[in-house]
């Protein structure tokens, strides 16, 4: 089973960035659009996972949702990978309380690393991945959408549950949800 973790941003949130795929599928009508029940912001691809592994992983990212409290995040703006004339990937950009995000992500990767999964990147960066192009060498339409994003904002959502994906067929399966339970301190 091919396995990632990852947060959601919620109903109200998620609905808006449904409309606004809406909205931005005119400039990239060409582009593999992000459904809406799969818009989730991934902290670590697995990859092709035993699933005689699972229990393995529940007993790695059980633990963590004791030590995270549940955090607000919200959605503006964006750009894209790849070519700057054929961009591949169109993105929005996530702000907020991205330092909590960044805290989640980094003790998923910790507590993964000894059964064997490592991160891609150096340094964990926040998007929120909208759109890819069907072309391996890119979509220039992409860069409309690119500027349609500049004033975008779709506003706020909370983050209240660290979930492990199964993707199949483009579409995402829970195959564990860790609540984020510690409680917020009050700001002094």
């Amino acid at each position: 089973m091919r396995l990632f973790t990852a947060v959601t941003l919620g109903a109200s949130l998620t609905a808006e960035v449904e409309r606004g795929i809406e909205r931005l599928r005119a400039h990239a009508p060409d582009a593999k659009w992000v459904r809406p029940e799969g818009v989730h912001l991934t902290l670590l691809f697995l990859g092709d996972v035993d699933p005689a592994r699972l229990p393995l992983l529940q007993a790695a990212l059980t633990p963590l949702g004791p030590l995270h409290a549940p955090f607000a995040l919200t959605v503006a703006g964006g750009g894209t990978f790849g070519a700057a004339t054929h961009p591949r990937v169109l993105w929005a950009d996530v702000r907020g309380d991205t330092a909590a995000l960044k805290a989640l992500q980094a003790d998923v990767a910790r507590a993964l690393e000894p059964l064997g999964f490592t991160q891609e990147h150096p340094e964990y960066t926040a998007h929120l991945t909208l759109a890819r192009a069907k072309k391996p060498r890119g979509d220039a339409a992409l860069l409309a959408c690119t500027r349609a994003l500049a004033t975008e904002s779709w506003g706020e959502g909370r983050v209240d549950r660290l979930v492990l994906f199964e993707s199949a067929g483009g579409r995402y399966t829970p195959r564990l949800e860790v609540p984020l339970e510690r409680a917020r301190l009050p700001d002094a």
